[in-house]
Order: structure tokens, then sequence, then C-alpha cells
């Protein structure tokens, strides 16, 4: 099945803006790729209809992605909830203009904080997360969005690893018919947290909203022991026929770096991995 293929601006930037997009986009469509992964790390960073315009010209089609930094959380203990639903309702706004139909991340605690939770604290947070998270899917619903949610791996949080966890935790909202609401699904997470990717992948079929991809290093896809073409058919199977996204870091960004623990070169040079990421999608998919 043939994909639509992305690559989120934080391959080389952050955080994301005007400027940085003027000059990344012509790239990336010249590169090839067929959309573009857009953070939104603070309100504001970028404007919609600039972009939105931006990318109509160079015809690339745009995924919101949202960044939970410290102090978000749809979790009291992890930071202030209505803070975040307010963050979360302008990315909302942003997609809605900018013409994406996905806001993708790991939309519960800031990204590495974690606790520990005994089983009864767990159902406790589960329930809190799912009261907080349906409006926000009701909101996303009404624009023509989908809020992603998005699995993390036991380093980065101790709310959801799994796609296990993720459907435990969602599942009253899918069930619903809530259509804002999906699951959010990421290679190098996966690759960490599942016995089985593809048996992952496979049962979360319908609930899958979006997919990132990116070699088991946070590297090129392709460089990396993965079974890709595993993958793929375990994605036709599950019948998504949304967009792979590629999404890797910079460790010249302080921020993101420390974020995402990179603390070498993914490949020689940024250009190179997106390059060499590409062509090996393209490939499988011929």
């Amino acid at each position: 099945m043939q994909r639509p293929i992305a690559v989120n601006t934080w391959v080389w930037t952050s955080p994301l803006t005007d400027e940085a997009l003027a000059a990344l986009v012509p790239r990336i469509a010249g590169f090839g790729f067929d959309a573009v992964e857009l953070p939104l790390e603070n309100v504001g960073d970028w404007d919609a209809v600039r972009t939105r315009d931006l990318l109509h010209e160079h015809g690339l089609v745009p995924v919101v992605v949202g960044a939970m930094g410290a102090g978000r959380s749809l979790i009291a203990r992890a930071g202030d909830v209505d803070a975040t639903g307010e963050y979360l309702r302008a990315c909302i706004a942003a997609a809605h203009v900018v013409g994406s139909a996905i806001v993708a991340g790991p939309f519960y605690a800031p990204t590495g904080v974690a606790w520990r939770m005994d089983a009864d604290e767990r159902v406790e947070v589960i329930a809190e997360l799912r009261r907080n998270l349906a409006p926000l899917g009701d909101v996303a619903a009404a624009a023509g969005v989908t809020l992603a949610v998005e699995p993390l791996n036991r380093y980065e949080t101790s709310v959801l690893n799994t796609v296990e966890q993720g459907l435990d935790a969602l599942g009253p909202l899918l069930d619903g018919g809530r259509a804002g609401i999906g699951l959010a699904l990421d290679t190098y997470h996966l690759n960490i947290e599942e016995k089985r990717p593809d048996a992952a992948i496979r049962a979360a079929g319908a609930a899958i909203a979006h997919v990132q991809v990116c070699g088991s290093d946070r590297g090129a896809v392709g460089d990396d022991h993965t079974d890709w073409p595993g993958l793929l058919t375990a994605l036709d199977d599950a019948d998504y026929r949304g967009v792979l996204g590629l999404e890797s870091f910079t460790g010249e960004n302080a921020t993101i770096a420390v974020a995402a623990s990179v603390w070498r070169p993914l490949a020689d040079s940024q250009d190179d991995l997106a390059l060499r990421s590409l062509a090996h999608l393209r490939s499988l998919h011929s």
C-alpha cells in the first residue's frame, strides 16, 4: 500500500518558526517528501495561515505535532491540566487552519516525567486522563481533527508505554464513537516496549490515527535491525492509510537533544538522515 511519507522539522531545528519553515519547506519538497510534521512547541511559534499557504505552494500535506514540555499534563500530579487543555485547543485550532487532520503527541504527561504507580493509582490516573481528554476529543472532532495519543517508552513516561495500555486508556472514548481521539504509534517506542511490534500494530487496528517512523537508534530508516517489510505488512493488515512521519532529532539544539537523549550524531548530516530514510521507505513501497 502506498502511503504519504512525511518528515518532522525536528530533524533540523527546534523550535519551529516561520523563518525556519520558509527555509525548510522548499528543501523538504525538493527532497521528494509528500508531507511535513509541524511541531508546535509554543503557541505562536509559527503562523497557521502563512504556513498553510507555504505548504500549498510546495504541495506538502501538514501534520501538526504537539510537544509535552515541562508542566504540560492532563494528569494533575504531573502538571497544569487547565493550561494543557488550552495548549491542546490551540494545537487543534492551528491544525484546522493549516489543514492537518491530525494533532499527534503523548498528551498525558510531560515527556521525561515518570513515577511509580500501584494498580489502584494507575486506575485513578487513567480515569483522570479519560475525563480530561474526552472534551478535547469533542473539540477536535468538531474541527475535523483527530488527537492521536502516543505511548512512549519506559524512560520517557510511566503512563502509557504499550499499545495495549493505549487501547485500554482510550477504549471507552473510541468505543463511544468519539471521532476526535485516536492512537499514534512510533516505531522507536514499539521497538523498545513491544515483544512483537507487528502484532501490536495489528492489535491497534482501526484505532491507529498516525504513525511515526525512524531507525531503532533514532537514526535513518533502513540502517537498523527493524523488520520494515513486516511492519509495513502489519500496517496493511490494520488498513492504515495515513502518513508515515519520519521523526528524528538534531543534537545541536540543547533542549531537544536532552529530551530525546541525542548524545551523538545519528547520520553524516541531517539531510542525509532524511534522504536515506525516504529512499528506503520508497523502495519498500515500490
